[in-house]
């Protein structure tokens, strides 16, 4: 293939993306309304989380997945923005004093910071509300999809997932842990949502049973990655989040040093590609998409 040929591809492709994104960003602002009048600091604080510049790696994974899977792009569309409100809880949750007191996300104050703390975790749980009530009305599902849908996100969420994950990142975290010990945690704190995304495309496709559970090594593999890059954000002067909140805690990184983790990280990567292939075959969309993420 030429280079204009590849820049030609690469371009629609990256087209392509900023259309999803638009998408995904539209529905939101619909999702959630503006305040109704300026003492309604809840629902300028769900804006303020939710809509604030991101990368909406979750989201556009999801509408990539389903697309991959010829599945309704008008049913993806709401459970990403449900994914993408589940995922702005959980940071404005992580970002609380009580937790990683961080100061900066996204490139901008931290809800807490900007709202306060009361009205944080108010937004946070308004966020998860919201989240759950966009899944339970898509229109057009079987009601025993929709059904399995919200079970997946209550079982996300819930304290087998990600609150289990962060509660063992804020107390083990602590503490000397193994290699098995850490990747049991990212696994509940990250990858976790990975694989309801993975799950949630499957459901409202036809695709063969076999391929769920290859799905599923794919979301478990991309999660391991995105903490793995998660973790060497921490250490890098250019992010757009606060540095050194993982110092003294127990992770990869602390473990085996950044050359290590960087190794692991494209393992991890290399390993979720394969997984695409045997699920997508000649679709390369999402392995593109990680691409551009991890460059």
């Amino acid at each position: 293939m030429t280079a204009y040929a590849t820049a030609t591809i690469d371009s629609g492709f990256t087209e392509h993306l900023m259309q999803l994104r638009a998408a995904i960003d539209g529905r939101l602002d619909e999702l959630l309304p503006a305040a109704s009048n300026e003492r309604d600091l809840v629902a300028a604080a769900v804006r303020d989380g939710a809509l604030a510049p991101g990368k909406r790696m979750r989201p556009l994974l999801l509408l990539l997945a389903a697309n991959g899977l010829c599945a309704s792009q008008r049913h993806a569309l709401d459970m990403a923005c449900a994914i993408e409100m589940v995922h702005a809880a959980s940071l404005i949750l992580d970002d609380m004093p009580c937790m990683d007191n961080a100061q900066l996300r996204r490139g901008k104050p931290t809800v807490h910071l900007t709202f306060g703390e009361d009205i944080a975790i108010l937004a946070a749980v308004a966020l998860l509300s919201r989240a759950f009530g966009v899944v339970a009305s898509i229109e057009g599902l079987r009601p025993l999809v929709r059904t399995q849908l919200v079970e997946i996100l209550a079982n996300t969420v819930g304290s087998q997932g990600l609150v289990q994950g962060q509660l063992q990142d804020l107390r083990d975290g602590k503490h000397a842990r193994s290699e098995e010990e850490i990747a049991a945690t990212n696994n509940l704190k990250t990858g976790v949502l990975f694989s309801a995304i993975m799950d949630m495309a499957y459901l409202i496709s036809d695709a063969p049973k076999p391929v769920r559970s290859v799905l599923q090594r794919f979301a478990i593999e991309l999660g391991h990655a995105v903490q793995l890059y998660d973790d060497l954000q921490d250490i890098n002067p250019n992010s757009d989040k606060d540095q050194g909140k993982d110092d003294g805690k127990s992770t990869l990184l602390a473990l085996y040093g950044e050359q290590k983790v960087r190794e692991r990280l494209d393992e991890h990567l290399a390993r979720a590609q394969v997984c695409l292939d045997e699920a997508y075959g000649g679709d390369v969309y999402i392995g593109r998409f990680l691409s551009m993420l991890f460059a």
